[in-house]
């Protein structure tokens, strides 16, 4: 099955080289390039892409906007490319529903790996099989990765989906942020913990739980999370021998 990858970026150079990459890792990979947020959304609806890399620069809509609009309909994985590096920014892109977020100018290879865990993380492969997980009016399926809330499925991006299974498989447990970082996005992510409070904020919202009284995901001030479920709302247990803090609380 051919791999589709969409790119919407104005700067041609920078596409040309973006689409070079893609099909030196995947060589049966079909990649789209749009100039503007236009084509790119017209693209996006005509071919359905496997991957999305979008220019938060690029001529209206901006790659800000396509995003929003793309996690209207479809939890396809999002890599959001841009000039600035302003933590504002990036947070405001994950909480667009971005998956990832580079600076340009950026290095090839970083590019690439970067790539290589969205589609890993997208992918059947995730951290075992095991048997369908329960909590309260939550459900888990680790075999198809489909998460229903009172019996209606909760759509999840593939980095949403990992980490709720990485809390969900450590249940009771605090989670340093640090440990979620390597286990959802990789070593090189370590100490962004931005990635962690958005996406935990994008959880939360899907699952209706409210930070201040968590039905499920509870909050280790300045050092990570813990999956709760409803019939647990004991006090925050110390993290787990040899777990080192990381971070700050949200």
């Amino acid at each position: 099955m051919t791999f589709r990858l969409l790119i919407a970026e104005d700067a041609r150079d920078v596409a040309e080289v973006v689409a070079f990459g893609a099909r030196l890792h995947w060589p049966d990979c079909a990649v789209t390039i749009a100039p503007n947020g236009r084509e790119a959304l017209r693209r996006f609806v005509e071919e359905r892409p496997d991957l999305v890399i979008l220019d938060v620069a690029m001529p209206p809509p901006d790659g800000l906007e396509v995003c929003r609009r793309i996690r209207q309909s479809s939890q396809v994985p999002i890599l959001m490319l841009t000039a600035r590096d302003s933590t504002l920014d990036k947070v405001r892109a994950l909480d667009l529903g971005a998956d990832d977020y580079l600076t340009k100018p950026f290095d090839h290879l970083e590019l690439l790996a970067r790539l290589r865990a969205l589609v890993r993380r997208a992918g059947a492969d995730s951290a075992g099989a095991g048997p369908d997980f329960a909590a309260g009016e939550l459900t888990i399926d680790f075999d198809t990765h489909e998460v229903c809330l009172r019996g209606e499925v909760v759509p999840l991006t593939s980095t949403e989906y990992r980490l709720l299974e990485e809390l969900a498989r450590h249940a009771g447990t605090v989670l340093p942020h640090r440990f979620l970082l390597e286990r959802v996005w990789g070593p090189e992510y370590a100490n962004d913990t931005h990635y962690v409070k958005g996406f935990i904020r994008r959880l939360r919202h899907k699952l209706g739980d409210d930070p201040a009284r968590p039905n499920y995901i509870q909050t280790a001030w300045g050092i990570g999370y813990r999956f709760v479920p409803p019939a647990d709302q004991t006090p925050t247990p110390t993290p787990p021998p040899g777990a080192a803090a990381s971070g700050t609380g949200a």
